[in-house]
């Protein structure tokens, strides 16, 4: 059973202490794909860093991530742009809006998503979008950007029914994590309608860490208990459920 974390952040500080343990206990569970999203700048040299030490495993993307967009931003997004000039990375993100912590910087949230949207397209690398409390903020973007060469993840996907198949409409995966497995999550609710070709799995460790884990550091491995509760939602296989989810990634990341 090979399984694909498509959001890790196993760069991040939660992990200083005892990264390569994280990693290792994961990929022998059979997690052994991960795609780490960019934040800014700042963590480019620790994700190449950890890509040089696990090159058959690890997988970079680039971009901004929607908390990080200051008044500079055209900045980091030239950072953006040398990274897809000089390495080697699969997706544009994680890039999008987040209402959530702060609107001061809403429209130039709005700016920088969709100037990666354009650099997604023009490199022809899927999108990863981070959507908190801005649902009809990331849909006024992308209907305004078009569908055309438009494709990624929806990731940490935590909407209704009805915005999983408007997302799903523009031609995005929705990524799955810790949140369906919480009581109050609601997902598990509807996502039995929505058709596996459309899911993917993720942990987006350190955060989100899925019951019962839930409040602690969340790790790669506890995709298992992801895997575990999709499996109980679609009444399949946890092999069934692992080929298919990492057959979608392969599809978005073409690797």
């Amino acid at each position: 059973m090979i399984l694909t974390d498509t959001h890790t952040h196993l760069y991040s500080e939660a992990f200083e202490e005892d990264r390569s343990e994280v990693i290792d206990r994961a990929i022998e569970a059979g997690i052994s794909r991960f795609f780490l999203p960019a934040i800014d700048s700042a963590y480019i040299p620790s994700m190449l860093q950890l890509q040089k030490q696990y090159p058959e495993n690890i997988f970079l993307m680039t971009g901004l991530h929607p908390t990080h967009v200051k008044e500079d931003f055209e900045k980091e997004l030239d950072l953006v742009r040398q990274m897809l000039a000089e390495h080697q990375v699969y997706a544009i993100g994680e890039t999008g809006i987040d209402l959530y912590w702060d609107k001061t910087f809403i429209r130039e949230q709005k700016e920088a998503f969709a100037r990666q949207i354009r650099l997604a397209k023009q490199h022809k690398l899927p999108i990863v979008i981070h959507c908190r409390e801005a649902f009809d903020e990331i849909f006024e973007v992308l209907e305004a950007e078009g569908r055309e060469g438009l494709f990624g993840i929806f990731h940490c996907f935590t909407g209704t029914y009805e915005q999983a198949l408007r997302a799903i409409s523009f031609n995005m995966k929705l990524g799955i994590g810790g949140v369906v497995t919480f009581k109050n999550g609601k997902l598990d609710t509807f996502l039995g309608k929505v058709d596996l070709e459309h899911i993917v799995l993720e942990t987006d460790a350190p955060y989100l860490a899925p019951v019962p884990y839930r409040g602690k550091r969340n790790e790669s491995l506890y995709l298992l208990n992801i895997l575990g509760k999709l499996s109980e939602i679609y009444g399949k296989s946890k092999e069934e459920i692992a080929e298919i989810t990492t057959g979608n990634s392969k599809d978005i990341f073409g690797i």
